[in-house]
């Protein structure tokens, strides 16, 4: 692997003391009094300066012999999806129109309350929320194959009409019987830097973001916007073949994305966006270049701004992009994890080279 040059030993103390978000991941603290090494946002007692190292990656405080904090789980990607949550979206995946109630939950040994702060923060809304939208999900596809909505609304599980289409008219602005718009379906994918929310319509792949961006929110809210659309959990042929290709990419085996994309906005921002899809993989260009190449050279605001409204992270890398001078500049999922996708595509081309 490449080494990676870490900010000033300073910063990344304030950053620890501070738990800033912004560099987790980015570094660990290896701390010398306990022998134990934490990530940046570790809620446990901060030590003193004097008692702090720093290391790149999780790999190297091991190897200098630090044991991993029981608090924060270094070792672990971020907000890892717990394995009762895995089981229990594996069983809804199967079944879309399952419908557990507490009672289930507790006899699968899960507590509703965690069960639901657990949805509300990683998915926007609580469980029994995410259940009425894969059914209403699973409802709007019968309409729009022509299927009644009475069929629609007792095949999924509702017990009356009228419950059936205010829920259905919450969620996608219209009666059951105008289900002429589309759906957005949206699913987490789960990757070394995090989980990242993911979106399909029938033309590709129109959304693909880390959860913890800050932006994320106005996305989605553009995205309904853009394609007139209601966002929906579930399942979707270019989602399952994204997270494949995801997989292969984070593996250092996949080097050109061949999922169909979306690549819908103003002709600028789809030009910046090609523009991004031409960054050869292990590269960078600055915003100066990219600039050039689109034919105006005072333009470099200008495509610095569609760098930042991409909605398809990895896929379209604005990752690619860099400074003048080289260094790293702004980026959506944090500059941490920008300094991680080039090493980790410059290591894996160094790889193929030795074999």
């Amino acid at each position: 692997m490449i080494e990676r040059a870490l900010p000033e030993p300073d910063i990344l103390y304030r950053a620890l003391v501070e738990k800033d978000a912004a560099y987790d991941g980015l570094f660990f603290a290896g701390i010398t009094t306990t022998g134990i090494f934490c990530r940046p946002v570790c809620t446990a007692r901060k030590p003193k300066r004097n008692h702090v190292v720093f290391y790149p990656s999780a790999r190297d405080a091991l190897l200098a012999g630090y044991r991993p904090c029981k608090v924060c789980r270094p070792t672990a990607p971020p907000d890892e999806t717990p394995q009762a949550v895995r089981a229990l979206l594996a069983d809804l995946g199967a079944d879309p129109t399952l419908r557990l109630k507490d009672a289930d939950l507790r006899a699968r040994g899960i507590e509703p309350a965690g069960l639901r702060r657990w949805f509300k923060k990683h998915h926007g809304m609580t469980f029994q929320g995410y259940q009425r939208a894969l059914r209403l999900g699973v409802a709007f596809g019968q309409l729009k194959q022509g299927g009644s909505t009475t069929a629609a609304a007792f095949d999924t599980g509702w017990e009356s009409l009228s419950g059936f289409g205010e829920a259905f008219k919450a969620l996608t602005g219209a009666a059951p019987s105008r289900a002429a718009g589309a759906l957005i379906t949206v699913a987490r994918i789960e990757t070394p830097l995090g989980p990242m929310l993911a979106g399909a319509v029938e033309g590709g792949v129109c959304l693909l973001e880390f959860v913890d961006r800050r932006m994320i929110e106005t996305q989605i809210m553009r995205l309904k916007k853009l394609f007139r659309a209601a966002l929906v959990p579930g399942r979707n042929p270019h989602l399952d073949r994204l997270a494949g290709e995801l997989n292969r990419y984070f593996e250092g085996t996949l080097r050109e994305f061949t999922v169909p994309l979306d690549l819908r906005g103003t002709p600028f921002q789809t030009r910046v966006w090609e523009a991004l899809r031409g960054i050869p993989y292990g590269a960078t260009r600055s915003y100066g270049e990219q600039a050039r190449r689109l034919g105006g050279a005072s333009s470099v605001r200008a495509v610095a701004r569609a760098n930042g409204d991409n909605r398809i992270a990895v896929i379209v890398p604005c990752h690619r992009v860099v400074g003048a001078d080289g260094a790293l500049t702004g980026y959506g999922g944090g500059l941490w994890r920008k300094r991680w996708l080039l090493d980790h595509e410059k290591a894996s081309l160094c790889a193929a080279k030795r074999r």
